[in-house]
């Protein structure tokens, strides 16, 4: 990732999510502790109709979210196989494993932003203590390679 592209996620975080010299800093210091990490398995989004929450813990999922439509679920790729399961990409988990808040402004508009400039699609998840990036399987190493070096020069 070249300095055009950070100095360009920094200008946007600054003028549009902050509002004070001390929440840029705030927000660097986030970005130099995401600590990221590659979960070694491989997951895939699965919907199922009619079903709810609780339902479908044989499929051990790692995300459930109850839409209007039915439930959606992050499994691991084998589950779904197992389970006839229908799925569209196989994705890995990235975990952001500095410790944020679940309203530190900014923070996921800078890692999404930075890779979709990539051509890397994110689903963003975010935990009560982590955020968890899903990436394409074939570009995670490329992904964490981006978030490492965006860590490593939080301030461009």
């Amino acid at each position: 990732m070249g300095n055009a592209l950070k100095k360009k996620v920094f200008t946007f975080n600054r003028n549009e999510c902050s509002r004070s010299p001390e929440y840029a800093q705030f927000l660097q210091d986030l970005i130099a502790q995401l600590s990221p990490k590659l979960d070694s398995s491989t997951y895939v989004f699965c919907t199922v109709a009619h079903a709810k929450y609780g339902e479908l813990e044989k499929l051990k999922p790692i995300v459930s979210i109850a839409e209007l439509e039915g439930l959606t679920l992050v499994v691991p790729l084998e589950q779904a196989k197992a389970e006839g399961l229908d799925y569209y990409r196989v994705f890995r988990r990235i975990t952001l494993k500095g410790h944020s808040s679940l309203e530190a402004l900014g923070l996921t508009s800078v890692v999404t932003s930075l890779l979709a400039d990539q051509g890397i699609t994110t689903n963003v998840i975010a935990g009560f203590y982590h955020d968890h990036i899903f990436v394409p399987s074939d570009r995670a190493d490329e992904a964490m390679e981006a978030l490492k070096e965006l860590a490593s020069e939080p301030n461009g």
